[in-house]
């Protein structure tokens, strides 16, 4: 008897199966809303659940180390092993298509640059310091130089997590750079030491009243609560959406999100595509004036680039008066970290180096480059594109997915869905528990040490002390025609302004005599 009742309990397992099949096949052939799985049962599943996996099986099986975006392989490569402090050279030569449209060559010079023993930078390969003085020209009362060219750029918590963003400001705190908040306002993982530019976009998050407006009030006791808040960034637009307001998922509103964006929970929050606190051109400029007077802090505004009239009002304003932004974030079209509808990430604004080149000339055309610092976002967290960059004028260099990628990021592409399998970009408790906060903020300062080294080397193989040196003529662009390569100074039509260098040293006594 106790071998029949062996048998049996060793086929019910069987039996089970079956069952369960039968039900799923029943479901499945009377499903209304699957073509699939109606008209091939239970095997149909197999097709959903491989379509689920296809990112990951093309990211790790199926792509070339340099077909996929938004990062290839080897430039995820190169950030982690920067990060990791591990060897992030590459041998046996250039796996790139180097005769490709728009491929960039830095031109070096002759005769390198030649540092001595005693040079501040042979003392510390990471030393970089921004050349420009934000609010320097206004006269703010509190003038802030980024000490570093590399910083984080405008990403929120509740956007990312509460260990991500706590592990970014401890590694920005490490190397010295800053830490843009994003529009989620100041979160208490944005108090771990680094120098802080508060963000705000349409929905005023962390500066926002009662009624949703704007709160000057709360701005000023924001700045004066805490002092590493350095500079004020007003958001018009952004590279993934611009014209669009943010939204941030229900799903991912915690009590502390809540709290820190005075919004209800268990809603989804939707910025509105429009700021309240100010109409047109004349009324940006008053509202960043009383703002930099009423903290005393430098004001800029960040925005995608399309359409010139507007900014070409607002440069003729600032001429004219004297007043107006200390600073300009250009944002690259090619999208971030912000959820997006595809038609706008993929199709609304300039992609950075078309968006830059227009907006820089229409200050250039009116002599007003040397009194603002311009900031350039989208995907330029690479020592060779930084210094395109530079020669192209911009002054600091902002990085989103690149410093994600540096705390564990894997481009799992889920940032605005709440599972990000990594914890970054997710409220998910349980997957955040995979950040180990001291260790992340390791590997993003490593990397940040890492680019500022390599931008230096390129800058000294250029010839120059500073990247701020660079100007078009130092880096040419395969334009695809028989004229094969070309200066950026000869395809995009101009010279950037010369920036005031006086040395690296100078800039060192600056900073260590005033914080400058």
């Amino acid at each position: 008897m106790e071998q029949i009742w062996d048998f049996i309990a060793n086929i019910a397992w069987y039996w089970y199966l079956i069952a369960f099949i039968i039900i799923v096949a029943l479901y499945d052939i009377f499903n209304k809303k699957h073509i699939i799985l109606r008209n091939f049962p239970v095997v149909g599943h197999i097709r959903y659940w491989l379509e689920s996996i296809g990112p990951e099986l093309r990211q790790y099986i199926v792509a070339n180390n340099r077909e996929e975006l938004p990062f290839n392989r080897i430039e995820r490569g190169w950030i982690y092993a920067s990060a990791k402090n591990e060897n992030n050279y590459e041998g046996f030569g250039t796996d790139r298509d180097i005769y490709s449209h728009q491929y960039i060559f830095i031109n070096n010079s002759m005769m390198p640059f030649k540092l001595d023993e005693n040079h501040v930078t042979a003392k510390d390969p990471g030393f970089l310091p921004c050349a420009k003085i934000m609010g320097a020209a206004k006269n703010r009362k509190r003038p802030f130089r980024p000490r570093s060219v590399i910083n984080v750029s405008a990403m929120s918590y509740g956007s990312l997590s509460a260990k991500a963003i706590e592990a970014l400001n401890t590694g920005c705190k490490e190397v010295h750079a800053y830490h843009n908040t994003g529009e989620g306002g100041l979160s208490p993982y944005h108090k771990t030491g680094a120098d802080v530019v508060f963000h705000f976009g349409t929905g005023y998050f962390g500066v926002r009243g009662d009624d949703g407006k704007f709160s000057m009030e709360k701005l000023k006791q924001l700045v004066k609560d805490h002092p590493q808040v350095r500079a004020i960034e007003v958001k018009l637009s952004q590279g993934a959406k611009p014209g669009k307001g943010g939204v941030l998922p229900g799903s991912k509103i915690t009590k502390e999100i809540s709290e820190i964006r005075n919004v209800p929970m268990g809603e989804d929050v939707l910025s509105p595509p429009t700021h309240s606190a100010f109409e047109g051109i004349q009324g940006l400029v008053d509202f960043v004036e009383k703002i930099a007077q009423e903290t005393g802090l430098p004001t800029g505004i960040k925005a995608a680039i399309g359409k010139l009239e507007q900014w070409e009002e607002l440069a003729d304003i600032m001429k004219a008066t004297g007043k107006g932004p200390d600073f300009i974030t250009v944002d690259g079209g090619e999208g971030g970290t912000g959820a997006a509808p595809p038609s706008f990430a993929d199709h609304v604004s300039l992609p950075w180096v078309y968006g830059f080149k227009d907006l820089y000339q229409v200050f250039q055309n009116r002599q007003m480059t040397e009194d603002l610092v311009f900031i350039a976002s989208g995907k330029l967290g690479f020592p060779a594109k930084a210094a395109m960059a530079f020669s192209m004028g911009a002054d600091v260099i902002n990085v989103a997915r690149e410093a994600m990628i540096s705390i564990g990021c894997i481009q799992a592409q889920a940032c605005h869905n709440n599972t990000c399998p990594t914890g970054i970009a997710t409220q998910n408790k349980w997957l955040q528990r995979g950040i180990v906060v001291p260790e992340k903020a390791g590997r993003l300062a490593s990397y940040f040490k890492k680019f500022n080294k390599e931008v230096l080397e390129i800058t000294h193989a250029a010839g120059y002390e500073h990247p701020c040196q660079f100007d078009m003529r130092d880096v040419d662009v395969n334009i695809g025609d028989s004229n094969m390569t070309q200066t950026l100074e000869h395809t995009y039509k101009y010279q950037k302004t010369v920036v005031p260098f006086n040395g690296m040293q100078e800039l060192k006594d600056c900073i260590h005599l005033g914080g400058k």
